[in-house]
């Protein structure tokens, strides 16, 4: 370790090394050495340039380019990726738009199919109920008809009796049967 003594003059300081001797100067201090110090940082530049652009900087590059490499790759491999999605989104929509038509086509077919069913059946069943509204009404003319001559022969029958029952006589039937018959009509 280097010590500062004083001296007997006490005016000056030094540094010691070694048994008392001076040492030298720190070397990139120094004057006289400076010039070979300068020669010796530029052998050392050239040779640290030389080293790093012959072999650390081609692959640094190499790494660089690789590097952007794969990402260009992978970016277009994303890119082909989602125009395969896209293309398969298209596909899908238009599927399904097809598939909404030809729902849309086989439901009409259906309800015109079912409507033209119950048309014809809504027309036999008319048909059939009307043959039977017809013959009812036959039925209900040919039974009034029948009801209607035998309903002068029971007015006929009944004033006669309610004659007798008032009076006690029996009365002439032609006389009873031209009173109905006037009354009857109107």
């Amino acid at each position: 370790m280097a010590e500062s003594h004083g001296n007997a003059k006490g005016a000056t300081a030094h540094t010691e090394a070694n048994g008392g001797h001076k040492a030298a100067p720190f070397p990139p201090f120094q004057k006289d050495t400076f010039a070979s110090q300068l020669v010796s940082l530029a052998i050392a530049f050239v040779a640290l340039y030389l080293i790093s652009s012959r072999l650390a900087l081609p692959r640094v590059r190499k790494t660089i380019d690789d590097r952007q490499n794969t990402i260009d790759g992978n970016l277009a491999q994303a890119q082909k990726l989602k125009d395969d999605s896209d293309a398969a989104l298209k596909a899908y929509e238009t599927e399904l738009a097809a598939a909404r038509t030809r729902a849309q086509t086989i439901g009409n077919e259906t309800r015109e199919k079912l409507n033209a069913a119950a048309d014809a059946e809504r027309k036999a069943l008319e048909g059939r109920l009307s043959v039977k509204l017809a013959d009812a009404e036959k039925t209900i003319a040919s039974t009034r008809a029948a009801a209607m001559s035998n309903v002068r022969g029971i007015a006929s029958d009944a004033a006669a009796a309610i004659v007798q029952q008032l009076t006690g006589a029996t009365p002439d039937r032609k006389l009873v049967d031209s009173a109905v018959e006037a009354s009857m009509k109107g």
